[in-house]
């Protein structure tokens, strides 16, 4: 089979110097959702057809790179822009011509892999087979034209007479097509319609001249055929993607306070029992394990988290792994690297970055931790910094297992901490601490006598 993906159109109702379909829905283009659908058919071919927006979106395209056994997409540039009709003509040189092709829509992204291929099954190898879609309001969609139950054309509403827009079967535009036939088809298309285009849909009466089936079949819900024209539309599919995804996880078992307050932009995998509150946005792929809590108004990005773990309200994660049992935040950041054990207490506006923390440990106040090797069973006090920068290099900080990190307390890698050492609070460590013992750095504290707090002058 064929894939030819229609994705040449200005989009001028975005108001936006991005081609339309390389604006983002849940996180991912809307061009690559089509993409990935598209490829779970199967194609031995598959094609994009581009225009507006020059090399943008073939560079986008290639950049997105193909997994193992995906057919590779080739591109192909409709200059002018003519038409549906006029598209299709430019994927000829680049598809078979003994394999049906299948007519999909850049902008059209949540169309299911299941409603395709009910699409295809239909079509078979010799009819031409359009997804249709009855509609209430069908204003400025081209209607289905039937006699005696059969398909016999497509009409578009600036052409459509009275009778015929009353018509409430529209076509989505996706339609599968009999190859050996387009060429000859497509090149007798004429464009004298009030939009001066060459309609793929004029290919239906063509069919039936020549005695070829038009059949028809359904897509499980509306919004799959629904395309973006504007934001409003773009906005409008995004909370129909995302109430799809909360449905999901709440089939599967998973606790959504309130499933229209959720973002999922890219992949949640969960375990039993998880708990997601409002606000929440998981970007990348996302493992929750079994029991974890999310609390409001958390970002994860391609993170994993262990089981029991609770994440509190306001925390960020990014590119962290948290072992189980673990308690995280409020108002904690884990930044890529970041690796934790189990039973790991980070509190809130505590940030950790490139660092391993061992089980048991905890940092609960107000610190920075950045590559730093922290063993079992160590207390990170308030106000603790490890120092890994020196304006050109970043170097690294070990603490071993026991250790007790006193409040505001500066260490300045490269630097150890012995096993069971002790820093006093206020200490600024430039040399190894050594094990079991407590190292202090501190000047002599002293009081002023006769001292006086200044005043504001008047001015």
């Amino acid at each position: 089979m064929n894939v030819v993906i229609l994705a040449a159109g200005m989009g001028k109702r975005m108001q936006s110097a991005l081609p339309k379909v390389l604006h983002p829905l849940a996180g991912k283009p809307l061009l690559q959702h089509v993409i990935h659908t598209a490829r779970s058919l199967g194609p031995g071919k598959l094609c994009v057809i581009y225009g507006h927006g020059g090399a943008a979106v073939p560079s986008a395209v290639h950049a997105w790179g193909i997994e193992e056994g995906d057919a590779p997409v080739d591109t192909a540039l409709q200059q002018p822009q003519l038409g549906t009709g006029h598209a299709v003509m430019q994927a000829l040189p680049l598809i078979d011509p003994q394999a049906p092709t299948l007519v999909l829509y850049g902008d059209v992204p949540l169309t299911t892999s299941a409603s395709l291929q009910r699409l295809v099954e239909a079509a078979g190898d010799d009819k031409l087979a359009i997804l249709t879609v009855e509609q209430d309001n069908p204003f400025g969609l081209g209607r289905i034209v039937r006699e005696n139950g059969h398909i016999v054309r497509i009409v578009e509403e600036k052409d459509a007479n009275e009778t015929e827009r009353a018509i409430k079967e529209i076509n989505s535009g996706i339609m599968v097509i009999p190859t050996r036939y387009l060429a000859g088809w497509l090149n007798a298309l004429q464009n004298n319609n009030a939009q001066g285009e060459y309609y793929l849909t004029d290919i239906v009466a063509q069919a039936v001249a020549h005695g070829v089936p038009v059949v028809s079949a359904q897509p499980g819900a509306e919004w799959e055929v629904a395309g973006v024209n504007s934001k409003v539309q773009l906005a409008e599919l995004e909370r129909r993607h995302q109430l799809n995804i909360a449905n999901t996880l709440l089939e599967r078992g998973v606790t959504l306070l309130d499933p229209a307050r959720i973002d999922v932009r890219g992949e949640l995998v969960c375990g039993r029992d998880v708990s997601i509150d409002v606000g929440c946005v998981f970007e990348g792929r996302v493992e929750l394990g079994d029991g974890v809590t999310v609390g409001a108004n958390c970002v994860l990005v391609d993170s994993v988290v262990g089981s029991g773990t609770q994440v509190k309200p306001f925390c960020h994660l990014e590119g962290a792994s948290v072992g189980a049992q673990s308690a995280i935040g409020p108002y904690a950041r884990l930044r890529p690297g970041a690796q934790l054990g189990q039973d790991v207490h980070i509190g809130n506006f505590v940030e950790v970055k490139n660092s391993t923390i061992a089980d048991h440990s905890k940092a609960n106040h107000l610190a920075y931790v950045g590559d730093a090797d922290v063993g079992s069973r160590v207390n990170i006090g308030a106000g603790v910094i490890t120092c890994n920068y020196d304006g050109a290099n970043k170097f690294r900080t070990t603490i071993e297992d026991d250790a007790f990190i006193g409040s505001d307390s500066q260490l300045v890698a490269p630097v150890t901490v012995g096993k069971g050492a002790t820093l006093g609070a206020g200490t600024t460590l430039t040399k190894d601490a050594p094990a079991g013992k407590l190292t202090v750095s501190r000047p002599k504290q002293l009081t002023i006598e006769n001292w006086q707090r200044p005043v504001k002058t008047k001015k």
